[in-house]
């Protein structure tokens, strides 16, 4: 009676990781996609697939990522109001892509750099992680990723690119194998909003030529 109460709960168990596995696959697929159409529901989108791989890493013991998407929250909801607020508000334009400065790239390093070294540090010793290195530099590649898409910078395709070539071979070792091959899927996604980003700005920057010539 006992194994039979064991096995059922255990079944219950992998078959809500499971759907909780799939329902942040398609979400996270649909919100890339979105992102690089640059479409403003990937925002309300994204929160939903940060919902569920909440749950999702906190049962396979990856508290960066599980902490991370909680600070993606709120850099949706910042982005989201970015997106929104276009290149101003007396204006009402789309807000343009553009590429990362200097100061903004030294900025950026730096927190990916610093925030790796502390997130390590804090996961090897409060918690059982046993990938501190590899879940805290998903964790900084991640965030300032997300703070460049917040600001349509060209560049942050660069760091997703970055962050999804150690997700696929993290997320397999874990044994999720489904979100492992969703950010597969999310590499090609990128590659793609990369190509589209840079044809906005080569457009961008062609139509701005024109008008001066006229």
């Amino acid at each position: 009676m006992f194994i039979v109460e064991v096995t059922i709960k255990e079944s219950l168990v992998n078959w809500n990781l499971s759907w909780t596995e799939a329902l942040g696959f398609a979400t996270g697929a649909l919100c890339v996609w979105l992102v690089a159409r640059q479409h403003i529901a990937n925002w309300p989108v994204g929160i939903a697939n940060n919902v569920f791989f909440i749950v999702l890493f906190l049962q396979a013991g990856l508290y960066a990522d599980a902490g991370l998407q909680v600070v993606f929250i709120a850099l949706a909801a910042y982005g989201w109001w970015t997106w929104a607020r276009g290149a101003g508000p007396a204006t009402g334009d789309v807000l343009p892509v553009r590429r990362t400065t200097g100061v903004e790239w030294a900025w950026l390093a730096a927190a990916g750099v610093l925030g790796t070294a502390a997130l390590t540090l804090l996961l090897d010793r409060a918690t059982d992680s046993t990938v501190p290195f590899w879940d805290a530099l998903t964790t900084a590649l991640s965030l300032t990723a997300t703070y460049g898409q917040c600001r349509k910078l060209l560049e942050s395709w660069w760091l997703w690119i970055a962050a999804d070539l150690v997700y696929i071979p993290l997320y397999a070792y874990k044994g999720l194998y489904l979100t492992s091959l969703l950010y597969v899927g999310f590499l090609a996604l990128c590659v793609a909003g990369l190509l589209g980003w840079r044809r906005t700005l080569v457009a961008a920057g062609t139509h701005s030529a024109t008008a001066v010539t006229a």
